[in-house]
């Protein structure tokens, strides 16, 4: 077998080969410059191949050091993922998780001790917030987040594609039999949405030019649903955050008529941010709920 060189002769190398710089490469691994430069050569010596060529402008991979780049990442990546699942075994995993404040309330809260039961060893610290805008960068291992999906710096998996629909409760349904009884209810609506009660009556067969009368704003889902379970009005809902509660019979949809929502829950994994045991299971167990 042959002998390996040091760890940390080839973490030199591989945040040296990502940065095409020593100096950057120092900064990242706490060292000086010099130190990373003479780690290097001490490597190239040891295999006795120039991984590396020594430009005015910067460094640049020979073709060596490229085809040697992607196997000692994925040596790292082997052992990062195999010390993370033996450490987990004894430590409890943290996942630090931002969610959605609706999404959080209304989906997953209700799903949560599943979650815990078939993963007793991950411990959550969540934090909430109602949009995208409000993500704290580095911080979270994972983000849901409620959004069109187009902000600069988000990427990430979709999740949901909704309608949007008046819901209230089954007391003051009772109430609401045309498109007319409900225009006379409070109506509860939250600003910088792309669909609101507006684009609702607008998209109705039956709106025929109707003016929308004043309506109540809210900055969440949550106040807006919770004020409709107490009968106080009408409010606009969409399934992910509302498909519970009408099943369970606590809202009701007082007039049938729906349009698509154009913003959606997404998953996000912050650039930057490394892959975690406690990550995987959750965004594995997460999609797998989703799709159910």
């Amino acid at each position: 077998m042959a002998r390996l060189p040091p760890l940390n002769w080839l973490r030199a190398f591989e945040a040296s080969a990502r940065a095409l710089s020593f100096t950057s490469a120092a900064e990242e691994l706490s060292m000086t410059q010099s130190a990373v430069s003479q780690q290097i050569k001490s490597l190239e010596s040891a295999l006795g191949r120039t991984l590396f060529l020594r430009r005015a402008r910067g460094l640049e991979l020979t073709d060596e050091g490229r085809g040697y780049l992607p196997t000692v990442q994925a040596a790292f990546a082997m052992l990062e993922e195999g010390t993370t699942v033996l450490q987990a075994r004894n430590d409890p995993d943290v996942l630090e998780l931002q969610v959605n404040l609706s999404f959080a309330l209304f989906w997953l809260t209700p799903r949560l001790g599943q979650f815990m039961e078939e993963n007793p060893s991950v411990h959550l610290n969540l934090a909430t917030s109602v949009w995208a805008e409000e993500r704290s960068h580095n911080v979270a291992s994972l983000q849901i987040v409620f959004g069109l999906g187009k902000k600069e710096g988000i990427s990430g998996k979709r999740l949901t594609r909704d309608t949007i629909f008046p819901v209230c409760s089954p007391k003051l349904a009772k109430q609401i039999r045309t498109l007319d009884d409900l225009l006379a209810q409070r109506l509860f609506d939250l600003p910088g949405t792309a669909q609101s009660w507006s684009a609702w009556l607008k998209a109705c067969p039956e709106g025929g030019g109707r003016a929308l009368p004043a309506v109540h704003r809210t900055s969440t889902w949550a106040l807006s649903l919770d004020w409709a379970q107490r009968g106080l009005g009408v409010a606009l809902a969409h399934e992910t955050i509302a498909n519970d509660l009408l099943a369970s019979g606590q809202l009701v949809c007082p007039f049938d008529f729906a349009i698509p929502l154009k913003e959606a829950y997404y998953l996000i994994a912050p650039e930057g941010t490394r892959t975690r045991h406690a990550s995987r299971v959750f965004k594995d167990w997460l999609l797998r709920e989703m799709a159910a």
